[in-house]
């Protein structure tokens, strides 16, 4: 039997499918090319914007389709966050589909697909033929533990490692305590065992993973907060890289700014999510954090680490936002410089504070042209940045072959930065020093010392 998985989202859901990976393949599963060979196909979904899930019924639509051309109609099974939100109403809208999963039930694959797999045997009609396993995120879950071992790592230089299940802040635009549930720490003990494994099986990198990452405490050792967490997997011998997102403003520490600048091991990057750059709209956002106190946070964390890379997310078009209060945002990001940001048009998330008390009432027109300012301000400031990096050296972790060019590799700055340069194939995995000959707004090129 083999199998292929989809997955749109975010670096969680990657893991996720990371996971459910592992347990097919436990399960004697094999991974497939593509979805044309595959007996079971698993489309990971997510429902932070609305065009993944518009992605996920224009995929199914294509899965039907292929089925009728060959004959071959793998079982379809849908997990991940549209999984968990709209539950057994996706199988009243698709007949493609065989199976649900939501984000709490991940281990449950292997036997609701074996129990797929046995209806089309006894030829269950298709209106019938339909599996769900969908828990109820109004409830607190049991602790997110994991098998060690099991997850199939599908980058071959980094490690993704969860250290947090959900989200207790509710934010008014964020659909992940509906989709994942309430906050929930993983022991500590359990990371660093995952974090061994990583290093073991030859990764160089690893990320730890959480809707609020550094909200962490420790269930296992109740003086180890997030910081102390860092430190801990800086100390597994062999770990040379640590990254981690995404953090919250309001606790983002000065322990946890003193761990970034001290540990080496821990990436001189942080991703710090600002939404909106106007007091008023974080507070109709539920953010529970100022302008005046992210401005603040930012100057602080780069008089104490002063070649830290920045990185944010931007949502324009939040309900109710004036020119005035865009104004606002797009000051910020001219003021902060950030070396990335994410911009992303607002879009109502069912069951979120947002959609049950305020309108979108942003009209599209004003939503393009502001998300194009951001933009393309934004690219300015990269390009800038990265110009300014011409001449100078740095290290590099090799993550990729070029897609484009047989003699090219690219990988990252310990501040995030893209840098492509003339390179083997079996150089993935290594370190080197490059030399940066050219700059453009996304990435830099260089040549290895």
């Amino acid at each position: 039997m083999k199998y292929f998985i989809e997955t749109y989202g975010c670096q969680m859901n990657v893991h996720d499918s990371e996971r459910m990976a592992g347990l097919l393949e436990s399960s004697g599963y094999e991974p497939a090319a593509g979805d044309a060979d595959a007996d079971l196909v698993v489309i990971n979904t997510c429902s932070v914007r609305e065009k993944a899930e518009e992605k996920l019924h224009s995929r199914l639509g294509h899965i039907k389709g292929m089925g009728r051309a060959t004959g071959h109609f793998p079982v379809v099974a849908v997990a991940g966050c549209v999984a968990q939100q709209e539950g057994s109403r996706l199988l009243e809208r698709s007949n493609v589909i065989d199976l649900v999963v939501g984000t709490q039930r991940l281990k449950m694959l292997p036997m609701l697909a074996a129990q797929a797999r046995v209806q089309r045997q006894q030829d269950v009609s298709t209106a019938t033929r339909a599996l769900a396993a969908i828990v109820d995120v109004s409830t607190p879950y049991d602790e997110p533990s994991f098998p060690l071992g099991l997850a199939r790592h599908a980058d071959a230089v980094k490690a993704y490692v969860t250290i947090i299940e959900g989200c207790n802040d509710y934010c008014a635009f964020c659909v992940v305590p509906y989709t994942r549930g309430h906050e929930r720490m993983r022991a500590k003990a359990e990371i660093l065992a995952d974090v061994r494994a990583a290093v073991e099986s030859g990764r160089r990198e690893v990320q730890l993973l959480g809707q609020i990452v550094n909200h962490y405490q420790a269930p296992d050792d109740p003086h180890c907060d997030f910081a102390g967490l860092l430190e801990a997997v800086n100390n597994v011998a062999g770990v040379q890289r640590i990254r981690f997102a995404s953090p919250h403003p309001r606790h983002a520490s000065a322990r946890l700014i003193a761990a970034v600048r001290d540990l080496p091991a821990v990436c001189k990057h942080i991703h710090l999510p600002v939404q909106s750059g106007s007091t008023p709209v974080l507070q109709r956002m539920r953010r529970r954090h100022t302008r005046e106190h992210y401005l603040d946070l930012v100057a602080k964390i780069r008089a104490d680490i002063p070649n830290i890379q920045l990185s944010t997310d931007i949502i324009i078009g939040f309900p109710g936002e004036s020119e005035a209060e865009y104004q606002e945002t797009l000051s910020l990001v001219d003021a902060v410089r950030f070396s990335c940001i994410f911009s992303f048009k607002y879009s109502v998330r069912p069951n979120t504070l947002a959609s049950k008390k305020m309108p979108d009432d942003v009209v599209a027109d004003d939503k393009t042209r502001r998300i194009r300012e951001i933009q393309l301000l934004q690219r300015r400031i990269q390009l800038e940045l990265h110009e300014a990096m011409v001449g100078h050296r740095v290290e590099v972790l090799v993550d990729a072959r070029s897609q484009r060019r047989d003699w090219e590799v690219s990988g990252r700055t310990t501040g995030n930065t893209v840098v492509n340069f003339p390179g083997h194939a079996d150089w993935v995995g290594r370190f080197v020093e490059v030399a940066i000959r050219r700059a453009g707004p996304y990435s830099l090129w260089g040549e290895v010392v």
